[in-house]
């Protein structure tokens, strides 16, 4: 069995970030990348608004970027991920998709959460050449341009609000006849003249060209079955995603959500000795900047938890 001091499960901003601290403190920290090695970020074609690429940067060069410095530094990267732990005591203990079993002083969970997508072919294959999971990434983008976001809750009426200020129209597509959302941002979406509900709608198809990139919508009514279509350059999937925690087999506090909770603003979670990072524990932001951070305080709390242990 081997042993480390700190534990990294899971990669992208959160996970490297506390790779780094952790490994400038000399803990040698043992880091999973998990089954996406880098994140979500490894699948976005351009990032703009991360500090200090001013002219932008593909999210696998960033990653790989942040991977290296971790390296560095002497973080133990291992490819595969970790598929159970046992929290009951510590030193806890993990076991790897190999069967590996790992001894652990300390653990950061920064396993990210994964967008829920739709679940139709075209959604995969326009991926990152006009489908996004995030309007605060990707908006910019399409500017002056008519896209589509997809949901009816708060989150979909919050990413075309901020859509609506960057782009030239806005139909906000959703399976019903209402919205899920609150009543202000219901407010919010139905007053605002660049945005046009699509009700009683579910996107079938995803149109465009591997050299163009999106192109259009194909629309279904769920009550007809009727076919239409939209001209838009972007579609925006808003409804929800998940936290990757199945592997904790619920031994870590949960919200209602299924986002880890942490004793802000510190990253402790209710489990001495598990600290937590990045989108797994923030349902409201999801930015890699803050992720990053959030990784810097796990780090910071991982080291002064074992300082008084």
């Amino acid at each position: 069995m081997e042993k480390t001091r700190c534990l990294i499960i899971g990669s992208g901003p959160a996970g490297y970030t506390a790779g780094i601290y952790t490994g400038r403190a000399d803990l040698k920290p043992m880091l999973f990348e998990g089954e996406q090695p880098g994140g979500q970020l490894t699948i976005t074609t351009e990032i703009e608004n991360f500090p200090g690429y001013p002219e932008g940067i593909a999210g696998t060069a960033m990653m790989d970027d942040l991977r290296r410095q971790a390296q560095r530094f002497g973080c133990d990267i291992r490819s595969g991920y970790i598929v159970r732990v046992d929290l009951s005591h510590r030193p806890f203990h993990a076991t790897d998709d190999h069967g590996n079993e790992i001894e652990a002083e300390t653990i950061v969970v920064a396993t990210g959460a994964s967008a829920k997508w739709m679940g139709i072919d075209s959604e995969k294959e326009f991926y990152g050449a006009g489908v996004s999971a995030c309007a605060t990434c990707d908006g910019p983008f399409y500017k002056n341009q008519t896209v589509a976001v997809v949901g009816g809750g708060d989150t979909a009426c919050e990413e075309a609000s901020y859509l609506s200020t960057l782009c030239s129209k806005v139909y906000l597509v959703h399976r019903r006849d209402e919205l899920r959302a609150s009543k202000a941002m219901q407010h919010r979406v139905l007053t605002n003249p660049k945005i046009e509900p699509l009700w009683n709608s579910r996107i079938s198809r995803i149109l465009g060209t591997e050299l163009d990139g999106v192109t259009g919508i194909e629309l279904e009514d769920t009550k007809t079955g009727a076919k239409s279509e939209r001209d838009v350059t972007g579609v925006f999937v808003a409804i929800g995603h998940q936290p990757n925690t199945a592997f904790l087999g619920g031994q870590v506090e949960l919200d209602p959500q299924g986002y880890i909770k942490v004793q802000s603003p510190s990253s402790a979670t209710n489990v001495e000795g598990v600290f937590a990072a990045g989108d797994v524990c923030d349902p409201n932001y999801r930015q890699a900047i803050v992720a990053a951070g959030r990784g810097c305080i796990a780090a910071m709390d991982v080291e002064r938890f074992l300082q008084e242990h």
